[in-house]
């Protein structure tokens, strides 16, 4: 398959930069914001996960011209009424501390014994001219003390309930995808691209 031009993943989080690359691999010219020189805070101000999605690849299209994808991710955690949600990056403030966010998580669950939870991920891809959007989501649950050194975020409270009771930061990247929201919503996006490579 022939490589799409300039195809630009809405984010400088290095992260979720290298999340992606290693799931894409090199079949596309792959972009990151500070690449075509987009350095200032994209908008992300909807009260949803996808409309901040949505938002953010408007945004690189209207502002930077080139077709691009972005993604918003939540946690949902059902005995906090499904908190952090849209906020999950800075649950505990502005800071966007992990260690502060998963400290607020454990302090709001300490006394509560349901610890289901899950990850969603929405991904937008803005490509000739049109809008799609792609849902990924991993059920599971948050875990009484933080475990393994991989990852980020939230991953070493998060265990997922399809592996077999290590928490995300206990597993290595390939392990991760198998079960990862933000995997199964790059495969969507991954299968949809290649459908659409001669188009």
């Amino acid at each position: 398959m022939s490589p799409i031009t300039k195809l630009v993943f809405a984010t400088n989080n290095a992260h979720k930069i290298a999340e992606i690359k290693a799931q894409l691999g090199e079949a596309y010219d792959f972009q990151s914001l500070a690449s075509i020189g987009c350095h200032e805070d994209v908008p992300e101000t909807s009260p949803t996960l996808a409309g901040n999605a949505e938002q953010k690849a408007r945004y690189v299209k209207e502002k930077y011209g080139y077709d691009c994808f972005s993604e918003d991710t939540g946690l949902e955690v059902d005995a906090l009424n499904g908190a952090p949600g849209v906020i999950t990056a800075r649950y505990a403030g502005p800071a966007r501390s992990a260690e502060a966010n998963t400290a607020k998580i454990f302090a709001e669950l300490s006394g509560k014994t349901d610890r289901t939870a899950r990850f969603r991920t929405f991904i937008c891809l803005v490509m000739n001219g049109e809008e799609h959007l792609f849902e990924g989501r991993c059920e599971g649950r948050i875990s009484e003390e933080v475990r393994g050194g991989e990852g980020f975020g939230y991953d070493p409270i998060f265990i997922p309930a399809e592996g077999d009771g290590r928490t995300f930061a206990e597993m290595n990247g390939a392990e991760k995808r198998k079960y990862s929201h933000r995997a199964r919503a790059m495969a969507k996006l991954s299968d949809f691209l290649r459908e659409n490579a001669a188009s």
